[in-house]
């Protein structure tokens, strides 16, 4: 899977901005940045991500469905409650 479109990535960086993270005490420039070397990374590490999903999910999950399933543990492992 690509990296996100320039579209795309601006739409993740205004909803983090719009979604009210606090005070950051950083730019929006340095928010974008953010976001661009976190969508390198996921575009980089996908196959090391898919190898970790054990058989038989790895074979039967479909690309959307382990990006589902990957929200879920993230959201969850970092929710603030």
């Amino acid at each position: 899977m690509a990296v996100l479109s320039d579209s795309d990535r601006i739409t993740v960086w205004a909803e983090f901005l719009r979604n009210g993270q606090g005070d950051l005490g950083l730019t929006k420039s340095d928010v974008r940045a953010a976001v661009d070397a976190i969508d390198s990374w996921m575009d980089s590490n996908a196959g090391s991500l898919n190898s970790a999903i054990p058989q038989p999910a790895r074979g039967v999950l479909s690309t959307r469905q382990k990006a589902a399933l990957l929200k879920a543990v993230v959201t969850k492992r970092y929710q603030v409650s």
